[in-house]
């Protein structure tokens, strides 16, 4: 068929607009912004990725692409304060312009921010990386996309729904919540409040001087030291728990199962005289902690680390 004039001119808004499209489709990022060492910075994103990594310059930089149907992508705020967030075109706060987010395609964050920064990190179905911040503190609420942290902060706290949560670094107090993901946070500090309903827990640390842990299916295993008067609580309903605990442990351990097996390197477990269960009341050195355990189907181990 020969192509007329006519048919290029029929054609032409059709090409320009499926051009515009692929090009709003993949808009790149490239933005910056000069911040404080120890800057607190807010990043926001509903689909896609976040990468977070912590440089040497006082200055937070932005780069990656913007998905299709989001805003024009801004650093809103001040030296100490910055707002990163990706909106979809139009929306309106409020529960009934919801849909509008699912309208827009994957953005990918990279983000550069100073070493000492503090984060507030919102995401939806985006997977989050964080490496290298020290110093500051970090909080990560996130539905199912994974977390991975490696930083060293005194304080990090991470609600996810089920995305698992793996961390590297050093936090010294964490609060790690999650429904059906698991947590996989090998070092620990003195601070750990852990809740999860069917993940695994796998925890390593210490010196504790307050755990609190709860379960509701998830296997757990904890191990580490207890501080001087120290205090490690855990409740699970099915999930199985080990402990591992050296041999220099100091404190008063309560354990009692309704229905699973339990077994002590500290002390005899004994079956309960009225009704089903395995209780066992012990002490170790000087008993200046506590330590405190209940499971109702799950099998429960005290052991001896070295």
């Amino acid at each position: 068929m020969k192509i007329t004039r006519r048919h290029t001119l029929l054609l032409s808004p059709i090409l320009l607009s499926l051009s515009i499209g692929s090009a709003l489709a993949d808009a790149p990022i490239n933005l910056s912004h000069d911040a404080a060492p120890n800057v607190r910075v807010s990043i926001t994103n509903i689909k896609g990725t976040v990468s977070v990594t912590a440089w040497d310059r006082n200055q937070v930089q932005v780069s990656g692409h913007l998905g299709d149907g989001a805003r024009p992508l801004t650093i809103d705020g001040s030296n100490s304060n910055l707002v990163i967030k990706v909106q979809p075109q139009g929306s309106k706060s409020g529960w009934f312009n919801w849909n509008n987010d699912t309208a827009m395609a994957s953005s990918t964050l990279d983000l550069r921010v100073p070493k000492g920064a503090s984060l507030d990190v919102e995401v939806v179905s985006a997977p989050l990386g964080i490496d290298g911040i020290d110093g500051g503190d970090i909080k990560v609420s996130s539905v199912s996309g994974k977390v991975r942290i490696n930083a060293r902060t005194p304080s990090l706290t991470v609600n996810s729904v089920s995305g698992n949560l793996e961390l590297a670094g050093r936090a010294e107090r964490v609060s790690l919540q999650t429904v059906s993901g698991d947590i996989l946070a090998p070092t620990v500090g003195s601070d750990a409040e852990l809740q999860t309903v069917s993940g695994r827990i796998r925890v390593n640390g210490g010196p504790w001087k307050r755990v609190n842990l709860s379960t509701v299916s998830g296997d757990v295993v904890l191990t580490g030291a207890l501080a001087p008067s120290g205090n490690v609580s855990i409740d699970s309903m099915s999930g199985d728990v080990q402990l591992q605990l050296p041999d220099s442990l100091s404190a008063a351990i309560h354990a009692n199962s309704f229905s699973g097996d339990l077994r002590s390197d500290f002390g005899t477990p004994k079956k309960l005289e009225h009704g089903p269960g395995t209780e066992l009341e012990t002490s170790a050195g000087g008993g200046n902690g506590k330590i405190s355990v209940e499971t109702f189907s799950g099998d429960l181990r005290i052991r001896k680390g070295e």
